[in-house]
């Protein structure tokens, strides 16, 4: 599942991960500076101020990433600025974070809507997904949270 991409006026194509696009990654630090282009010259649109928030890696040119939030906010950042962990937002209203991965579990805690947490495991054909969120583990929705595609397996 790739994107085409022209390379922005004036710059060539360069190497890319060879990672697959679009993919899950999360922000290294609390500073993440989100540019109009891929490079040091292109304006600051925004900056991150919430490590470990997940982004999405739409397109790649050279060291350069284009992002996009939960929120649908693109833009480029630096490679040195993303990591492979993989993080998780709390999407919509308050959500129960479950004993085991059904709707009848028992919920161990309500979380906030926005709060980020760490997905630990997606097991393969379930709709849950084992996450952590401030020391609690337990069990959320796929459809619950944004960090994680559809069909896709963590382990």
């Amino acid at each position: 599942m790739g994107l085409l991409m022209a390379a922005p006026a004036g710059l060539s194509a360069g190497e890319t991960s060879g990672l697959p696009l679009p993919r899950f990654v999360s922000l290294r630090s609390d500073e993440v500076n989100l540019r109009a282009g891929p490079g040091v010259r292109y304006p600051i649109d925004w900056i991150y101020a919430r490590k470990d928030l997940p982004v999405e890696v739409i397109a790649e040119f050279e060291a350069w990433r284009k992002i996009r939030d939960w929120q649908g906010t693109e833009g480029w950042v630096h490679q040195s600025m993303l990591s492979g962990r993989r993080m998780m937002v709390v999407m919509g209203s308050p959500r129960s974070l479950r004993q085991s991965d059904a709707d009848s579990a028992d919920p161990l805690a309500v979380v906030e809507a926005g709060v980020l947490g760490r997905i630990l495991q997606c097991p393969r054909n379930r709709d849950f997904c084992r996450i952590e969120v401030n020391q609690n583990q337990g069990w959320m929705r796929r459809d619950e949270i944004w960090g994680v595609y559809k069909g896709e397996w963590i382990e």
